[in-house]
């Protein structure tokens, strides 16, 4: 059923499909990151960043799912 929603608002609302865009590409950039194995510390801090930024776009995704 949750999936059922999210598919109804990808299509539907503007924001939600937005923020789906970015959470992918974040999740690309971060998988790429993760996949080095070595990182530069500029890597790490990015790396860090990057589930940071995924997690609050996740949630931003949660908040618009719930209403």
């Amino acid at each position: 059923m949750a999936e059922d929603v999210k598919h109804q608002l990808l299509e539907t609302n503007e924001e939600y499909r937005e923020l789906a865009v970015k959470h992918h590409t974040l999740d690309d950039r971060l998988r790429a990151l993760e996949a080095k194995q070595h990182r530069s510390d500029e890597e790490y801090v990015e790396e860090v960043s990057l589930k940071k930024r995924k997690l609050h776009i996740k949630d931003r995704m949660e908040s618009i799912l719930r209403q």
